[in-house]
């Protein structure tokens, strides 16, 4: 019965995800060799609202063809048995895994460290992991920012300073800065991880954990997104901060990023089509670090610095 049931729901929430729904106003420059990749947070409700989001990454990789998918976290809420796989994950992304699109988690505080070895979140058992789309000049750091260890960050260092990538990115679940309420900005977290990020020339931060968008003024040169409302939401959330530059917490919402040369584009769209935030960062090049300046600064280059339609 249980098998059934399960079918039943696979049938009509495929049928949902499939029935057309026209991607709009797309933002990025599309560049053949370009690195094209998606970003969601907070995504493992199995809810309608991360059918919505899934529906729209759908529609507008018809136009952004990304290749991968990188997770801030809260991958599953409320257990990881084989039907919470497949609620929560395989069925709402089920058009993207058939299409080739790969996934790459971090873990958050609601998920178990077993989902690592769950394969089609490429962590390929581990905590903590690194990986580079292709032959590009861009690497990402996924890292586990429930367990910030000394042998994670030792990891870590040795990991960028051998990288050679013009452009390293870490994703992971808790905002080192944010302008969120319910959390805010963690500290500790921050004390940890950012003397290497700026040492070892991080460009940019993408995070979750508040169920909400934001996109925080640059810190030391480093470029900082939360994006963890890909499924949950936590309305009028943002308080007023001089982190912001961009805030949205009346929608459901998940990113586009192209990278090319010097440049990152990114695009934030809501549940409904609505781009709420869209922008680039330029890479500078290396340069000596120092406490203020990470190697590799990036510095705004466009993008709205007012907030998001309908916030508040």
């Amino acid at each position: 019965m249980r098998s059934l049931h399960m079918s039943v729901l696979s049938a009509l929430a495929f049928a949902v995800l499939t029935t057309a729904v026209p991607a709009q106003d797309l933002k990025l420059p599309t560049q053949d060799s370009s690195v094209k990749f998606a970003v969601i947070g907070d995504t493992g409700t199995g809810d309608k609202h991360q059918l919505a989001v899934a529906k729209q990454l759908l529609a507008y990789r018809g136009k952004f063809p990304f290749n991968f998918v990188i997770m801030m976290g809260d991958n599953l809420y409320g257990g990881n048995s084989a039907k919470d796989y497949e609620r929560k994950f395989a069925i709402p992304y089920k058009p993207l895994l058939d299409g080739g699109v790969k996934f790459y988690a971090s873990l958050g505080n609601h998920d178990d460290p077993s989902e690592r070895f769950y394969k089609p979140f490429n962590m390929n058992g581990e905590r903590y992991y690194s990986f580079k789309p292709g032959n590009s000049s861009v690497r990402l750091f996924a890292l586990d920012s429930n367990y910030m260890d000394d042998k994670q960050l030792t990891w870590l260092a040795q990991q960028l300073e051998a990288s050679g990538s013009d452009w390293k990115i870490c994703f992971f679940h808790h905002p080192p800065y944010s302008s969120g309420e319910a959390h805010g900005s963690d500290v500790a977290l921050r004390n940890q991880v950012e003397p290497i990020f700026v040492k070892h020339g991080v460009n940019a931060v993408f995070t979750g954990h508040e169920h909400f968008y934001e996109r925080i003024k640059p810190q030391k040169g480093i470029a900082y997104f939360i994006a963890g409302s890909s499924a949950k939401l936590r309305a009028g959330n943002i308080a007023p901060s001089a982190l912001e530059s961009r805030g949205f917490d009346q929608g459901y919402t998940f990113m586009l990023v192209e990278i090319n040369g010097d440049d990152l584009v990114y695009q934030t769209i809501s549940d409904a089509g609505q781009t709420v935030d869209a922008g680039s960062i330029h890479r500078i090049g290396k340069v000596e670090p120092t406490p203020t300046r990470t190697t590799q600064p990036v510095v705004q280059t466009s993008g709205t610095t007012k907030a998001a339609p309908n916030r508040k």
